[in-house]
């Protein structure tokens, strides 16, 4: 993944940004240690920034389409209330392995509910609705997984996206490959649908932040 955003500005950034837990610290260190693509973590910043927004829809309920070895969603998982579950999907059993030795270590991992296979499968069997999907999963399928995430998905809910600049291959026409041709297409569909409200940000790899347009009147 290439860096976006200068390094002194990223540093800067997660400096003045809420901390990483001391288990997500030494589970992060670890994935970099052992893992053959670590940078598929998402980090301190990214982190924060999933906290927050859960905190803001005040989420109950969480899913997450690629758990890798569990960072992303043990930062949810700290900032849901005690009753709050969060559904994550993952495939690599050695990503799994990892992240239950953490999720072990931190009282906040009971929230946490992995489901091993193929995430559209895992998919098709889960009812919602949830107020946060977090998607960061294998590319090909990211408008397969986006479509069923807003089937699932509250009224008040936000789903969000990683990787939606693609180290910035989504800038090149005609694509290089498919992944990059979905991730351009996901883009292209949400900003151009009427019925939500999104913003791409400039987050690490690129964030993208969607919300169903909601009508106060409709809970009168």
């Amino acid at each position: 993944m290439k860096n976006l955003v200068l390094p002194e500005i990223e540093e800067y950034a997660e400096a003045h940004s809420s901390l990483e837990s001391e288990v997500c610290r030494a589970l992060r260190e670890e994935t970099y240690r052992t893992m053959a693509i670590p940078h598929m973590v998402v980090g301190p910043l990214e982190g924060a920034f999933l906290k927050v927004m859960a905190q803001l829809v005040g989420a109950t309920r969480v899913l997450e389409i690629g758990m890798f070895t569990g960072y992303s969603a043990l930062c949810l998982a700290e900032v849901l209330p005690d009753e709050g579950r969060l559904i994550t999907c993952e495939i690599d059993p050695d990503s799994v392995a990892m992240a239950r030795r953490y999720f072990a270590k931190s009282p906040h991992g009971k929230k946490i509910d992995i489901r091993v296979g193929p995430a559209l499968e895992t998919l098709r069997d889960l009812t919602g609705p949830f107020d946060l999907v977090f998607i960061d999963a294998d590319k090909v399928n990211y408008l397969n997984y986006y479509r069923r995430a807003r089937e699932l998905l509250s009224p008040k809910g936000v789903v969000l996206v990683d990787n939606v600049l693609w180290s910035g291959d989504v800038l090149i026409q005609p694509p290089p490959d498919n992944s990059t041709a979905v991730i351009q297409e996901l883009n292209r569909q949400v900003a151009s649908d009427p019925g939500v409200t999104a913003v791409l940000a400039t987050i690490r790899d690129g964030v993208l932040v969607v919300r169903p347009k909601y009508d106060p009147s409709d809970s009168a």
